[in-house]
């Protein structure tokens, strides 16, 4: 039966006690770890989120009653332990920081039994995560669980800290807000006071922290939930936590000067890496040339080559079509890799058609100088061997080709460079490659809307020198963007925001609203920018994924406390479910979803 706590008070985690504790009397509680009967002699190595430390009953110093309890520990009951600490008699175990001492147990309480869990509580777990989900307030008792979440605290204390010294205040910004549906879709929340209307969840404080800064507040900052309701990849949550940030009187200088600073003594402060500033800076223009990506991984090359005018006039239907078609010829060198079989190289064609290429083109050099081909007999010698030198192929490359609109070669090259360094083992993973990516479109053109949108949103500023593009060439505009990228993920991203009614007017013009739309969407934002708003920008980093890079995890679902699948629900609580009848009712909604089914 379960004891009380009455008169009981914890002295120490348990790696807080050490050999300065050396025959002083110390009280430690947690879970059992393990417990080890050798007779005369009890063992329980004891767990809280610290550590481990080791508990001796011993039948010549321990009681008969404290003897009893002890055999009938369990893993996981939860206990409170009152002792002396001693040196261990036995051997050191230097894998713990406790490993050479113990506790020789006086007193002892049972404060909680446990069942056989489903799953072990131990380091990195080979249970399948959809039960660790299940039973997430189990795994989150894991040492590298809590470490992942320990060191999102650290994280988010020094963020605060670091930017309230540089003049930041932390303004909390609403949850319940409007829908201006341009994006990602929103999460609706049905209002009962107001029958057939509803809020949205916000996907980011963006107009929010605009009207702070109308309201003079200088820098703002908010670690804030955030919601689009998308669908999930390895890296994102239908919810998701930002570090939000709006400057006034600054350009994008200022902006990357600021991040740059707090990346570098984060990094520096919480996983002792150095980071060299001014961290490089590239276009968009340029790292889709280069790595077919926006986000691009540094940590290695294979960059793209292209080859559209060395192949443009071959009799190869598929890069002589394709060119003709407006389109691009671009290649990677698979470096060592000319060996490969042919089997394997089928598994690349699969890879870039589930992306949306028809097939890859290739040239197989061995490490004696011959040559096998896909399209060899199309090509002329000369042809050929232009073809091998612009992509500067050596004996025992693999050289792989994509034809077809560019956007599509980018997209496909540009994920099949990291399918085969991940494949080829050549990415260094204790590096840090951070990148800012900069001049990105203002906007993109939609095929499914048949109209251009905004590749960020409608509030960015174009770069001055494009301001004229803007009634001749909107695919051309170039906006004052920029993401934080590293290892490949964007980190954050922001922009300069726009504060001229008259560019404003002019965006949403381009993006095909009325005066009336734009009014009945940002109105309140518009108004605002009527009574003096001063030049702002801001950045917004995405937290779990920080998190995810610092922690080394190749998901976010590692660091969150809580998260969600794939479908966006929760295997632990169900969500999300069925309301009763009555709440459907008072919010005046019906499911047309339960209808059809019935």
């Amino acid at each position: 039966m379960a004891e009380s706590m009455k008169g009981l008070h914890r002295s120490h985690r348990c790696t807080e006690v050490s050999n300065e504790n050396i025959g002083q009397e110390v009280t430690v509680m947690g879970w059992v770890q393990k417990r080890r009967n050798l007779g005369s002699l009890i063992f329980i190595d004891l767990r809280d989120r610290s550590g481990i430390l080791q508990l001796v009953f011993d039948d010549s110093t321990s009681d008969a009653e404290v003897l009893k309890k002890a055999n009938e520990l369990r893993s996981e009951y939860v206990i409170a332990a009152t002792g002396i600490v001693r040196k261990r008699d036995g051997a050191v175990n230097n894998d713990l920081k406790t490993g050479d001492i113990e506790i020789d147990v006086k007193t002892l309480r049972i404060l909680s039994e446990s069942e056989t869990p489903p799953f072990p509580i131990e380091e990195n777990s080979n249970t399948k995560e959809e039960l660790r989900l299940k039973y997430r307030y189990l795994d989150l008792r894991r040492p590298d669980m809590q470490r992942n979440l320990i060191l999102r605290s650290k994280v988010t204390t020094f963020m605060r800290k670091f930017l309230e010294n540089e003049g930041f205040i932390e303004i909390e910004t609403p949850m319940l807000t409007k829908s201006t549906p341009e994006g990602a879709r929103d999460y609706l929340v049905p209002s009962r006071v107001h029958p057939g209307n509803f809020y949205a969840l916000p996907q980011s404080p963006q107009l929010f922290k605009q009207l702070l800064m109308c309201s003079g507040y200088d820098r703002y900052l908010q670690i804030v939930k955030c919601f689009r309701d998308e669908d999930l990849r390895a890296d994102r949550q239908p919810e998701f936590t930002q570090v939000d940030m709006e400057l006034s009187f600054v350009d994008i200088d200022d902006v990357i000067d600021v991040n740059e600073r707090l990346l570098k003594s984060l990094f520096k402060e919480v996983l002792d890496v150095d980071i060299e500033l001014p961290i490089k800076r590239m276009t968009y223009k340029e790292a889709m040339e280069r790595y077919g990506s926006d986000k691009p991984d540094t940590r290695f090359g294979m960059e793209l080559v292209n080859v559209s005018d060395v192949v443009k006039d071959c009799e190869f239907g598929v890069f002589a079509n394709a060119i003709k078609d407006g389109g691009t010829v671009r290649g990677i060198n698979a470096t060592g890799q000319g060996n490969m079989p042919r089997k394997k190289i089928d598994k690349l064609v699969e890879f870039v058609k589930g992306i949306g290429l028809k097939g890859l083109a290739y040239i197989q050099i061995a490490d004696d100088g011959s040559i096998k081909s896909s399209f060899a007999k199309f090509m002329k010698d000369e042809e050929m061997d232009a073809l091998i030198k612009a992509m500067d192929g050596k004996n025992g490359d693999l050289l792989l080709f994509a034809a077809d609109k560019t956007k599509l070669v980018f997209d496909c090259l540009g994920a099949l460079r990291l399918e085969l360094a991940d494949q080829m083992g050549i990415i260094d993973e204790d590096k840090f490659n951070f990148l800012w990516v900069t001049e990105f479109p203002l906007f993109e053109y939609s095929e499914e809307q048949e109209r251009f949108v905004s590749m960020h949103h409608p509030f960015t500023m174009p770069m001055e020198e494009d301001l004229d593009l803007l009634d001749s060439d909107l695919g051309a505009v170039r906006s004052k963007a920029y993401d934080i990228v590293l290892n490949g993920y964007e980190l954050g991203g922001g922009s300069v925001r726009i504060h001229q009614g008259d560019i404003q007017e002019k965006m949403f013009e381009k993006l095909g609203f009325t005066k009336e739309d734009a009014h009945e969407r940002f109105g309140f934002l518009l108004d605002a920018f009527k009574y003096g708003v001063p030049p702002h920008a801001g950045l917004a980093f995405g937290l779990d994924r920080l998190i995810m890079l610092m922690a080394k995890r190749d998901n976010i679902r590692e660091v969150i406390a809580f998260p969600k699948v794939k479908d966006a629900s929760c295997l632990m609580t169900d969500a999300p479910n069925v309301v009763d009848e009555k709440q459907m009712e008072e919010l005046c909604l019906a499911s047309t979803y339960v209808e059809e089914k019935e």
